[in-house]
């Protein structure tokens, strides 16, 4: 591969994300866009002409987290301004869409706020910001964005690894009570069949084997196929597989209520699609569920994971809790404990329940002591864990077709993922980035797997 050569008036950007991997896409899909202006990324943020915070607001305190770090960077930009350099600075995603102006009024460092559903205006936003204006975009596009964003540029993909993500549904109209996608994100949103499978074919074109289409509420999406028919995301799952150089597909994150036959029969059907799901549940008290509004009972739930386990027996299961939402009860804790050994987790995410303004779960009574939400974080975690753990030891002796995906740390070491989304280390002298090899997986560490190469 040749190297590129940046010349040397080029202005560069850095972005820094936060949170969810579809932040990790629009991220990348800003880049492009910026690069038609002559922007090339940095990892070097002293290097940077323009810096950009891709921000979100999941968890509590997420905004304070991005105004303690603009206050560094309005210092930064002070710096630059007395030796006669320009810094401009943004603010995107899920926090630009909740503050708004806000932002401008306590930041007066920021040049530009840019919401998730705005950002292929950046370019031009950022024309009108260098021109003195300070820009708020964060109405919702009547227009598609991703039509008028640039397609996948083939050396900058390739230079990103041999992974990608790919957008293929935004939005939520589920209003959980805890959760504050729906007014940062929208209502849900499914891009056109045609539009996903020329993004795929661009990526594969670029050296991708494996990649993971994303989504609010992935399994929500739906779209007409090429066939006139109304096509959910196990027909596009099956389309997708039929692109050549693509070897593995993935999916995150899905809702239960969207787990439709096509899509369960995708696990069985198409050996490109990985065995490992990522299922949020939340709780596994029925009141609770009831509360925070998920519309699926706890039985529903383990009912739904069973039926897909019936048809790939070898499926890792991820999932979601919330600790400590408003009203739950030891009893309703201990039935979230149940669940978990019931359904038998690989890898999983918890948190302490956290108040995000505007939900109604901010307005409920019966919040949680801190204290009691510690406690039982720590003992789900436990669970969580040790259940993790036992997976990965399970693995121990298997045979597998590891995709290697980056240098390790030591040399002559590679790094790829398992079936079941976990890092695997090998010595593979001889291999190279973006081979599928058969190893055998010889140990388990605490968050990562060793094998050795066989045959």
């Amino acid at each position: 591969m040749s190297e590129q050569v940046t010349p040397v008036n080029t202005r560069k950007v850095f972005v820094k994300t936060y949170g969810c991997q579809m932040n990790v896409y629009d991220s990348e899909r800003m880049t492009d866009a910026l690069s038609k202006d002559g922007y090339v990324a940095t990892d070097v943020l002293e290097d940077a002409d323009l810096v950009l915070l891709n921000t979100c607001h999941i968890r509590e305190k997420a905004a304070e987290k991005v105004y303690s770090e603009l206050g560094r960077l309005r210092e930064m930009k002070k710096d630059r301004a007395r030796d006669g350099r320009e810094l401009t600075i943004g603010v995107t995603g899920c926090v630009a869409q909740a503050e708004g102006k806000e932002i401008l009024r306590r930041a007066p460092a920021v040049d530009l706020v840019i919401g998730p559903q705005t950002y292929h205006r950046l370019p031009e936003a950022l024309r009108r910001a260098k021109g003195g204006e300070r820009v708020v975009e964060t109405d919702y596009a009547l227009e598609d964005k991703f039509e008028h964003l640039p397609a996948p540029d083939r050396a900058r993909t390739r230079a990103r690894g041999v992974t990608a993500f790919l957008t293929v549904q935004e939005g939520c109209d589920k209003f959980c009570t805890f959760c504050v996608v729906p007014y940062t994100r929208g209502a849900e949103v499914s891009r056109p069949v045609a539009q996903i499978v020329a993004e795929a074919e661009k990526l594969a074109e670029a050296g991708v084997r494996e990649v993971t289409l994303l989504g609010q509420n992935v399994n929500a999406w739906h779209g007409a196929g090429p066939d006139g028919a109304e096509w959910g995301l196990g027909d596009l799952l099956h389309r997708l597989s039929e692109i050549e150089g693509l070897a593995r597909l993935r999916y995150t994150t899905s809702h239960p209520r969207d787990m439709d036959e096509r899509l369960i029969a995708a696990h069985r059907d198409l050996p490109k699609l990985m065995p490992y799901l990522h299922l949020p549940v939340q709780s596994g008290s029925d009141r609770i569920l009831k509360a925070m509004n998920r519309r699926h009972t706890a039985a529903e739930y383990v009912a739904l994971i069973e039926r897909i386990r019936a048809v790939q027996p070898d499926l890792a299961i991820s999932g979601d809790f919330i600790v400590g939402f408003p009203g739950e009860t030891d009893e309703d804790f201990e039935a979230t404990m149940r669940l978990v050994e019931t359904v038998f987790y690989a890898q999983a995410f918890s948190f302490k329940y956290s108040i995000r303004p505007g939900t109604p779960g901010a307005e409920m009574d019966g919040h949680v002591a801190e204290e009691v939400k510690a406690e039982r974080l720590e003992r789900l975690q436990a669970l969580l864990f040790s259940q993790q753990r036992a997976f990965a030891a399970r693995c121990i002796g298997r045979e597998i077709d590891l995709l290697l995906e980056k240098p390790g740390r030591m040399p002559g070491q590679l790094v790829g993922r398992s079936p079941w989304l976990q890092p695997v280390n090998i010595d593979a002298k001889g291999s190279e980035i973006g081979d599928i090899i058969r190893v055998r997986i010889t140990d388990a560490g605490p968050n990562s797997l060793f094998a050795e190469a066989i045959g």
